[in-house]
């Protein structure tokens, strides 16, 4: 989106792009509801400000004052700051040679907070200083690209869009990032019921993440943040609980136990039960009986 494109307003010259998202947006968690860039005039200033959605700035040039919660923060190129949900923010352009470049985001969806929280940006702490890196900004530019040229909503638009908003998450999450929530996010509740209905099918960390709608790296480093083991664990888990439920509440044979979990023989399951438990399934069984 080049500066030239830019219209003439009171306080900045600017573009703005809206989006109305379509269901496949809807099935995904998240969508973008509007973006822009501006270039701002020196009395630029917006605010007092609330909003309805997720809204994330990034500094291309300049330099911003934001202001928080009573607090106020100096920003600069590669900065960035978000607006969250009914709370009030103000920003303007702090006099600077370049002058205040901005670009914007504003995003909707249960996937949006859970996913800012895992890039380090919280209601509380509402910026990130150097967070936007060249991988980051390219899949900003990449996804108001796709605003730009979209004439009206369709799935092909709708999946560029997801992937160019996942891929600045992929960029702006560090690699060691987990999540302080004490619940899971929405979208890893479903995939934990996913897992326990399918995990006797032999499904792999791969198809859940297909499920999720994800990217199989992203969703592993979610999923192991928020639920505390990694998905292939929590897939064993969910199969040896059930494995050890038949074998203690059920006469069914170990071989059918076996085949019924999803095990190709009685040997690969006898070992994964003894290598869980520390106790081959028969003798689980017997000690079970005394």
């Amino acid at each position: 989106m080049g500066t030239d494109r830019l219209k003439e307003y009171e306080y900045e010259f600017a573009r703005f792009l809206y989006y109305t998202p379509g269901p496949l947006d809807r099935e995904g968690g998240m969508w973008p509801v509007r973006a822009g860039r501006s270039r701002a005039k020196p009395q630029y200033k917006v605010g007092p400000k609330r909003i309805e959605c997720f809204s994330l700035h990034f500094v291309l040039e300049g330099k911003a004052r934001f202001e928080f919660g009573g607090r106020s923060v100096e920003l600069q190129k590669n900065d960035l700051f978000c607006l969250f949900p009914g709370r009030t923010y103000h920003y303007s352009a702090i006099r600077s040679d370049p002058s205040l470049q901005l670009c914007w985001l504003a995003l909707d969806g249960e996937r949006v907070k859970p996913l800012l929280e895992l890039a380090g940006v919280t209601p509380e702490r509402p910026y990130r200083k150097e967070a936007v890196t060249p991988r980051a900004w390219k899949s900003v530019d990449r996804t108001l690209q796709v605003l730009e040229g979209a004439e009206r909503w369709s799935p092909v638009v709708s999946l560029e869009l997801q992937s160019g908003i996942y891929g600045m998450f992929a960029a702006l999450i560090p690699d060691t990032a987990t999540s302080a929530s004490e619940e899971p996010a929405g979208w890893i509740r479903e995939c934990l019921d996913y897992m326990e209905l399918h995990a006797t099918e032999g499904i792999s960390v791969q198809q859940v993440a297909e499920f999720a709608g994800v990217h199989r790296s992203y969703f592993a480093s979610a999923f192991a943040g928020q639920v505390g083991m990694p998905p292939q664990k929590y897939i064993q888990k969910v199969r040896m609980d059930k494995a050890k439920r038949l074998i203690q509440e059920t006469d069914a044979t170990v071989t059918e136990i076996a085949y019924s979990l999803g095990y190709p023989n009685l040997y690969s399951f006898t070992r994964a039960f003894k290598g869980y438990y520390q106790v081959s399934p028969m003798a689980m069984r017997t000690a079970g009986k005394k």
